[in-house]
């Protein structure tokens, strides 16, 4: 087999961590006390881990040195400068604002511009992009291209934003009420897929002739860049590191989780040009998160996602991480499991409600499939789908759930090998033999937010 379909990693491996295998007598206890909720399963339980590539990545050996080197001063320490350098040399904005997480870089920046019931368009929302809009009363809209929801639609940009709807939808509302657009790259929850240079320039001059601030949620950027470089006319002769600062010379600025492309394991920022907005989101950090050049991380912290914004630039390392899921989906495919096509940059999309035709959408067919991979193989994977999104949005128990019901594998970065990869694949070959064995479950107890955290279900 070439090295083309069975990607070969660019790194020695220097220290490893040992996991163990349990049995499924063991696996059908833990799922009863967790309340048939993988995000409740102890970690030491898990044999393969793609809940999410979110702060699961493994760091090199030059990001582990930096952490040695932490200046854990409260206020201006050395390791901040070197963190505001490698994002300025990459987004190019003025202002560098650290966060703990890339969900607090959200909740900061929406707590100071978005008001109850104002709009704030995206491609696709994600989780907790969604719920934090939703949180300040406002309204998330999604305005992904149509062929986003096609699962067989074989197209190199499904991230792209519908640049004659948000130009519509603006008018319509009145630019004055919406407060920003944001684009997510690569789009998450639409099966990872990456959003065109074209298209965000497109969507710059819409939201430029309007006057509406554009923004991204840039926590994949690097593998967006990485498609651009490969599928985009006119891109191949460009370095990704190119690509990327062009797409974000289109912006206003950006939040990100630095848990996905800076490699760490935890830590996020808001990098913008509004000098004005960047003062009033530093007096709310300092609330919350900390001071202005700590955010809520050690020095240490900052200086790993510094050295990681560099490294995954690497185009070795991105033709790797790309290439390693691409070589699990082609496994899936082969077995004749439904998936999202083309595979995304971090994950595989298995199309949950057609791997379970027998369930349906009121019995969660996603949810039931993260359950059952889970007792059979000991792998945790995560439902994107009716847990994750579906509203009540009549106020009369009538639901309304997602357009695509989704279970993502996600495979964290420079963690597992093309054996473990193998052994997903055959694990789910040999679950889709069985499909007609899993059962649909009902919801027990929800949060009213981010449900899919601390849901707890029961098989029916």
């Amino acid at each position: 087999m070439s090295d083309a379909k069975m990607p070969v990693e660019p790194f020695r491996i220097k220290v490893v961590e040992p996991i163990r295998r349990t049995s499924r007598r063991e696996r059908a206890a833990v799922l009863k006390r967790s309340g048939f909720n993988v995000f409740n399963i102890p970690a030491d339980k898990i044999f393969i881990d793609l809940l999410t590539d979110s702060g699961t990545s493994a760091m090199s050996d030059n990001q582990w040195a930096g952490i040695m080197l932490g200046d854990e001063s409260y206020a201006g320490a050395r390791n901040y400068f070197h963190f505001e350098e490698a994002v300025r040399s990459i987004f190019g904005f003025a202002h560098v604002i650290p966060t703990h997480q890339g969900r607090a870089a959200e909740r900061i920046l929406f707590e100071a511009v978005v008001k109850k019931g104002d709009p704030v368009p995206n491609n696709i929302h994600f989780d907790t992009t969604r719920a934090n809009v939703e949180v300040r009363g406002g309204v998330p809209v999604d305005l992904a291209v149509e062929e986003a929801y096609d699962p067989r639609a074989e197209l190199p940009f499904k991230g792209n934003m519908d640049v004659k709807k948000l130009d519509r939808f603006i008018r319509r509302t009145g630019p004055k009420k919406i407060p920003l657009v944001m684009m997510t790259v690569t789009n998450n929850s639409g099966g990872g897929q990456p959003a065109s240079l074209q298209n965000i320039r497109q969507v710059s001059e819409v939201c430029r002739s309007h006057g509406v601030p554009f923004f991204f949620d840039a926590c994949r950027f690097a593998e967006n860049a990485y498609f651009i470089r490969e599928r985009e006319k006119g891109c191949a002769g460009k370095t990704v590191l190119e690509i990327a600062r062009e797409m974000f010379a289109c912006a206003d600025g950006a939040t990100m989780s630095a848990k996905k492309d800076a490699l760490v394991n935890i830590g996020g920022f808001i990098t913008l040009a509004d000098d004005d907005l960047a003062r009033c989101l530093k007096n709310l950090l300092i609330i919350s998160e900390g001071f202005p050049t700590y955010g809520g991380l050690a020095g240490r912290d900052l200086e790993a996602m510094a050295r990681g914004l560099q490294e995954v630039l690497d185009e070795n390392y991105l033709e790797h991480r790309v290439g390693q899921v691409a070589y699990l989906g082609a496994l899936l495919e082969k077995s004749g499991i439904p998936i999202y096509k083309p595979v995304g940059g971090h994950a595989v999309y298995i199309l949950a409600d057609e791997f379970l035709p027998h369930i349906p959408r009121h019995q969660y067919p996603g949810w039931a499939l993260t359950v059952a991979l889970y007792r059979e193989a000991g792998i945790r994977a995560v439902e994107i789908g009716g847990v994750m999104f579906a509203k009540d949005k009549s106020g009369r128990g009538k639901t309304a759930f997602p357009k695509l019901e989704l279970v993502r594998l996600s495979i964290p970065r420079r963690v597992y090998t093309v054996s473990h990869l193998n052994y997903v694949a055959e694990a789910l070959a040999e679950l889709y033999r069985d499909r007609d064995k899993v059962r649909g479950l009902r919801i027990v107890e929800q949060s009213p937010h981010l449900r899919h955290f601390t849901v707890r279900m029961e098989e029916i």
